[in-house]
């Protein structure tokens, strides 16, 4: 009888939990830049545009705030000021991490089917750049991270990779908006996009490395942050 039970039996699909479904949102504000540096994130006032009561917000703002990507001041989570110390510190992992992720996803690209939203993501980029128009741009560039990204076969590597880029988002939404930054960012994934369609892993992972290095130096000399290494230094958690 248990054995019939264990075959006739299946999982119980259940939709996000509540405060699941609010991180998530939370996130896709952070990630879109849409919430800029010390601009408070009162409780009451998210629970009333979700539709929640406070416990899910709160529940999802600390789990960010453990994430580094939101930090408690005072009564209220803010987006952390990050330094030029917090930014070397991000990158120092994101170099260790994100080569050898693109030297993985090598050998699946070789296939026209498999590069295809690859590609297109930098035409779009291309486009964008010659245009102007920064947020088409953005979106092109979220599109290519979301392409590569989904490609690489240790998952728990993708998150690594995610949450660590999502430190520099709300950076990157006002940098992207840098006709020279996007030459950077464009040259750089050209590159990339170039190693992958030989299939070569060793040349994807140094074009992702060259490609983090100068978005780096890019991202330190928009913000300001090499002339003053201290400033915004407190409250900053990456």
């Amino acid at each position: 009888m248990l054995a019939v039970l264990n075959l006739a039996l299946k999982p119980v699909e259940r939709p996000l939990a509540l405060g699941e479904q609010v991180y998530h949102a939370l996130r896709a504000l952070l990630r879109g830049g849409q919430i800029e540096h010390g601009q408070p994130l009162q409780e009451v006032q998210l629970a009333e545009r979700l539709g929640v009561s406070r416990t899910p917000v709160r529940q999802a703002m600390t789990r960010l705030a453990s994430e580094g990507l939101l930090v408690l001041d005072g009564r209220s989570f803010v987006v952390p000021r990050l330094a030029l110390r917090d930014v070397d510190d991000i990158y120092e992992v994101r170099f260790l991490i994100e080569p050898p992720a693109m030297r993985s996803v090598a050998a699946y690209t070789a296939a026209d089917d498999v590069r295809a939203p690859l590609d297109d993501a930098l035409a779009a980029a291309a486009q964008a750049h010659r245009a102007g128009d920064a947020q088409a741009f953005a979106d092109a560039h979220q599109r290519f991270r979301a392409a590569w990204l989904a490609l690489v076969p240790n998952r728990r590597l993708v998150r690594a990779v995610e949450q660590y880029a999502d430190h520099l988002q709300h950076i990157r939404a006002l940098t992207l908006g840098k006709p020279q930054v996007r030459a950077i960012v464009l040259d750089g994934y050209r590159r990339v996009a170039a190693a992958l369609a030989r299939g070569d892993g060793d040349a994807a992972a140094e074009a992702m490395r060259s490609t983090l290095a100068q978005a780096r130096h890019a991202f330190v000399e928009a913000m300001g942050l090499a002339e003053d290494p201290a400033a915004g230094h407190e409250g900053a958690s990456a």
